[in-house]
């Protein structure tokens, strides 16, 4: 009778074990858009350009994923057009934030670890640390840095 709870503890270890692993080895949380839409803009005024830009304030839900590695899928983006600047959209390059048909939170930065090989408008999933931007006017609202991204078929 004791090697019975002795040996149903050692499985029940076992699978402890093996779950705690798994949750350590994909510590990524797969967003969406629609988690990256909690966040306002209100006109924040820089006197080096003697302007004024919207600055992002971003809710709670989307402050709890910052520093944390993502996974979010969308549009690949060369706007730069030499490989040098990259973003990923919810929406295709027509659409996008930068023709007047969605906002800033729809389009994020990315800085790959290594230089990417996708082209305009295909469909990437992409993994990497979120960072929260509300201050530097020259860099987009959500950057994903250390990303390693994979086409959608």
């Amino acid at each position: 009778m004791l090697q019975k709870p002795l040996l149903m503890s050692k499985s029940i270890i076992a699978f402890l074990f093996v779950l705690l692993c798994g949750t350590t080895l994909y510590g990524q949380e797969r967003i969406t858009w629609s988690d990256l839409a909690d966040v306002e803009f209100k006109p924040k005024y820089f006197e080096e350009y003697d302007a004024h830009f919207l600055m992002p304030s971003f809710g709670e839900s989307v402050k709890k994923r910052s520093g944390k590695k993502i996974v979010i899928k969308g549009y690949f983006l060369d706007i730069s057009g030499s490989g040098k600047v990259f973003l990923l959209s919810k929406n295709p390059m027509a659409t996008c934030f930068f023709c007047g048909a969605a906002g800033p939170e729809t389009i994020m930065e990315i800085s790959f670890k290594e230089q990417p090989s996708f082209r305009t408008d295909q469909v990437i999933s992409v993994e990497g640390v979120l960072e929260l931007n509300d201050s530097n006017a020259e860099r987009c609202n959500y950057i994903l840095n250390q990303a390693v991204g994979t086409l959608v078929k």
